[in-house]
């Protein structure tokens, strides 16, 4: 960090000015008119030597309560901030317009930027939802300063309730200022990428099963699964280089060893998220070839089982049509000489009768030989 534990920083803060006194109760006996709403302030907090000394309800509150405690660290925590309360954030704590820029965009990919004595964070967290089955990003930015730091969630991860009530249980890590906060916040964000990571790898199993049964819907859930993976990867792999730059900064601004060995822990966890995020994707890959090639290898037994199909049924309109045609010979010879006319050659002739049953037997005979030496019959 740009500043050691416990020091503040040299600008002066501007103080709001005090509030008017509020006015007597109304005649009729109406209620006073309620404070303002307090925005997107989730929670916000001061701390002394790594108590919880106040908390106030409003940014303004926070404000004039940190101005009068010199040796107090402010941690003010938002949810969707409007473009007014980042701007008055930006007024009190010299907070650079780039940083608040991004804070308003939000979409933005994990980063740490420094300007001047404040860090700016730009963190990815993610949690698995059961019921869809899918992973669920956020975005939480953090603006750590000498004696105050700031979250702004965008997105319903992480929670950051837990993060707080571990800190100030333990007051003596909380003693050592913003930075040991902002570390616990990022060791609660790769913390909560373990689940999601055990969610996919089950995700993973249950498509591989899919894929050998040939459930005609698989290669979708491929898909999707595999963009998610692809968020997750950007949520993951900028954030080993991070945290690879603030070990390195160890030295040079005097890091506390207790917060060293926790950084250390927090980067060989993301370290080996990233491995795991980077062997699904890898997974997914060979699965959705695997998928190709059954799908190929099914589409090629039911076409060659559409032809031997087609074949058998050609057999069959052959033998079909080779019989039909043996008997129509007789029918025809038999059609012709059963015409009802008084004048026919050999109507009257004594072997009519056999010639007819002879000539049908040998057009008969010879319509067999002839369709049995093509293989018809």
């Amino acid at each position: 960090m740009a500043w050691r534990n416990g020091s503040k920083r040299s600008g002066r803060r501007r103080t709001p000015p005090p509030r008017p006194p509020a006015g007597p109760p109304p005649a009729d006996g109406t209620p006073p008119a309620q404070p303002a709403e307090t925005g997107s302030v989730v929670e916000a907090a001061l701390y002394e030597d790594g108590v919880r000394v106040s908390s106030p309800a409003t940014l303004a509150d926070t404000y004039r309560e940190l101005n009068e405690k010199p040796a107090g660290m402010a941690w003010i925590g938002l949810a969707r901030p409007t473009e007014r309360e980042l701007h008055s954030l930006a007024e009190e704590f010299d907070l650079h317009p780039l940083s608040i820029e991004d804070a308003m965009e939000a979409h933005q990919r994990p980063k740490l930027e420094r300007y001047g004595e404040t860090l700016f964070v730009v963190l990815r967290a993610a949690r698995y939802l059961d019921a869809p089955e899918e992973v669920d990003f956020g975005e939480l930015h953090v603006f750590v300063g000498p004696d105050f730091l700031i979250t702004v969630r965008h997105g319903a991860a992480p929670d950051l309730s837990a993060v707080r009530r571990r800190m100030e249980e333990t007051p003596e890590l909380l003693r050592l200022g913003p930075e040991a906060v902002l570390y616990a916040i990022l060791d609660a964000v790769v913390d909560g990428y373990a689940p999601v990571v055990e969610g996919v790898q089950t995700d993973i199993d249950e498509i591989e099963t899919e894929v050998f049964r040939g459930d005609p819907e698989v290669s979708r859930r491929i898909y999707e699964l595999s963009r998610e993976m692809v968020e997750f990867q950007r949520a993951t792999r900028p954030l080993v280089g991070m945290l690879h730059g603030l070990m390195a900064g160890f030295a040079k601004y005097g890091t506390d060893e207790e917060l060293q060995r926790y950084l250390r822990d927090v980067a060989d966890h993301v370290t080996h998220i990233s491995e795991r995020v980077d062997g699904f994707r890898q997974a997914l890959t060979d699965i959705l070839t695997v998928n190709a090639t059954l799908v190929t290898q099914q589409q090629n037994a039911e076409m060659r089982t559409l032809a031997e199909a087609g074949f058998e049924q050609n057999e069959e309109i052959k033998k079909i049509s080779s019989w039909a045609a043996i008997l129509f010979a007789p029918t025809l010879v038999g059609t012709i000489y059963g015409m009802n006319f008084s004048h026919m050659p050999e109507l009257h002739w004594g072997f009519g009768y056999p010639f007819a049953i002879a000539l049908m037997a040998i057009v008969c005979t010879s319509l067999y030989f002839i369709f049995k030496r093509k293989d018809w019959l």
